[in-house]
């Protein structure tokens, strides 16, 4: 069950389910699963391959309709909404980071950050301001002009989270952002997160195996088989807002 509704939670889901067919059976992926998130929280949603924490994101986020279940998000109930308002709620409010980084392999970094927000309907010259304040938050300020082939992983990635932060979203979602990445790189990533939910009162929900973020996450949230098996805020002032120095090259 969920706890009680908290001033600062930024999304509640209730009962959602979600089952896919193979062959003649059905899989039941997520199984009448109950999460909510705040503002300024770095949830950690852990669980082994295949545990459904993906497909929770995927649900919780507008990107898969669950087969039962309902989400506010933001104090709108998401999946009552039709596609093209669901749609304008993911541009207007989320920012999603994926382990792939979904790059433009023509566009430079500025260009990547730029793209996106000119969606929102930022005028030219605005959107370039912003994506350059995001980039240079990350680290990236004299690598504004190289395209990803240029980058190293590490480099992608907090692009990824450029990209994403430009926005000033309010719900932040992260599926394995560090799986691609060593341990340094991946380090400096969880620590942009964790900044996004402190300085920047996002709710960010981040989906990982590597028991190595837990130190950083304000609530663990652990899931297998589709069933939430344990859900515990952890001790304050563990791995709490720290200092990121970038040296550039």
């Amino acid at each position: 069950m969920t706890s009680a509704p908290h001033p600062d939670d930024a999304i509640r889901a209730t009962g959602l389910s979600k089952r896919f067919k193979t062959g003649r059976t059905y899989i039941e992926v997520l199984k009448s699963v109950d999460f909510d998130a705040r503002h300024g929280d770095l949830t950690m949603v852990m669980g082994p391959s295949g545990s459904g924490k993906s497909t929770l994101v995927a649900c919780l986020s507008g990107l898969l309709r669950p087969d039962e279940g309902q989400v506010s998000a933001l104090g709108q109930d998401l999946w009552g909404m039709k596609t093209g308002r669901i749609d304008r709620f993911r541009l207007d409010h989320c920012g999603f980071i994926f382990q792939g980084f979904n790059l433009f392999s023509a566009l430079t970094a500025l260009e990547q950050v730029t793209t996106v927000l000119k969606h929102t309907g930022l005028d030219r010259d605005e959107a370039r301001k912003r994506a350059r304040t995001a980039l240079e938050e990350v680290g990236l300020g004299h690598r504004l002009n190289q395209r990803p082939a240029e980058l190293s992983g590490g480099e992608k990635q907090r692009v990824a989270i450029a990209r994403a932060l430009a926005k000033a979203p309010r719900l932040l979602f992260a599926d394995e952002p560090t799986s691609a990445l060593d341990g340094e790189n991946g380090q400096i990533v969880i620590r942009l997160l964790q900044r996004a939910a402190k300085e920047h009162g996002a709710a960010v929900i981040c989906v990982t195996h590597d028991p190595r973020l837990e130190a950083y996450a304000d609530r663990i949230i652990h899931i297998e088989d589709g069933e939430i098996l344990d859900d515990r805020r952890t001790t304050p002032g563990a791995a709490r807002a720290p200092q990121l120095t970038f040296i550039e090259a």
